[in-house]
């Protein structure tokens, strides 16, 4: 195979470049691109929604059959650079960026994907009252009808964490996409931030994603839906039954206020979380 330079940010995106070049051959670029964020997102999918996990765990199977244990062995390699990548410098596309360094972007239907620096300065325009309107309504919700691989909503998690805002307890992220293995980059880039919320796969403007609260909590349920771990933290359960019980009993708005102020401190949130969870330095959780 001839040597190939490629755009890349760093070492940790070098050394991904090298491992998934090392698996070109059989198959082709794309396809092994695609594999590899397929069965990344099932496995971490699979830890948190039961719903879909067999479906999910007989679609790994069938992907995995396809390659030698050598080869299986190179993709844990790959996701654990976006791993360590995504660790090391948060505040970046990783995914995105490589996608479009192996120009694996489909030129026909317009895939080019937003610069993440230009991501930062729309998100920082858009996050000017974000601490005042969390105070006032206990919490947010960010939305991304073309979402990419997430850069937008990286960007914004990101501008949170500058402004000492907690978006894993107090931002919901929601985000859809056309594209199968597009939307499931944008999925494993929020899990692994540690964003709260859910990818939907499917055509924004013929099959809009909608929701049975008023908040976007609850999203009418679907296959194609993919919850990130966090969306199952302990906080935002309490937030899903709050709304689950307005929807039933149609409570008035100020009295779903009152049951919602009583959610238990994020000390103890994080004390009780059911996930195998570790605090950073600026006091966020972290799955790896």
């Amino acid at each position: 195979m001839k040597s190939v330079t490629r755009n890349v940010r760093d070492a940790v995106q070098k050394d991904f470049c090298r491992t998934f070049d090392s698996l070109c051959g059989r198959f082709s670029r794309w396809e092994i691109w695609s594999d590899f964020v397929g069965m990344s997102a099932i496995a971490i999918s699979n830890t948190v929604d039961h719903t879909n996990a067999k479906v999910r765990e007989e679609a790994y199977k069938k992907i995995a059959s396809k390659y030698k244990s050598a080869e299986l062995e190179r993709f844990a390699e790959m996701l654990a650079a976006v791993v360590t990548g995504m660790d090391n410098n948060p505040d970046q596309d990783f995914l995105g960026e490589l996608y479009m360094s192996l120009e694996l972007g489909n030129d026909h239907a317009g895939q080019f994907f937003t610069p993440y620096d230009v991501c930062r300065c729309m998100a920082e325009i858009t996050n000017t009252d974000l601490r005042a309107r969390i105070e006032r309504d206990g919490w947010v919700s960010v939305n991304d009808p073309a979402c990419g691989a997430g850069a937008l909503l990286v960007a914004f998690a990101n501008d949170c964490r500058r402004q000492g805002i907690n978006y894993q307890t107090s931002v919901l992220f929601t985000a859809q996409d056309i594209d199968y293995t597009v939307g499931l980059m944008c999925y494993l880039q929020l899990s692994l931030l540690g964003c709260p919320g859910y990818i939907t796969i499917a055509n924004t403007l013929t099959h809009p994603q909608t929701c049975l609260d008023r908040r976007g909590l609850i999203p009418r349920p679907g296959e194609n839906i993919w919850y990130t771990p966090f969306y199952f933290r302990d906080v935002w359960q309490y937030r899903r039954l709050a709304a689950q019980m307005k929807l039933l009993f149609s409570l008035p708005e100020k009295q779903d206020t009152q049951v919602t102020s009583k959610l238990k401190t994020q000390d103890e949130q994080a004390a009780q979380s059911p996930l195998p969870l570790k605090e950073t330095k600026a006091g966020q959780l972290a799955l790896f």
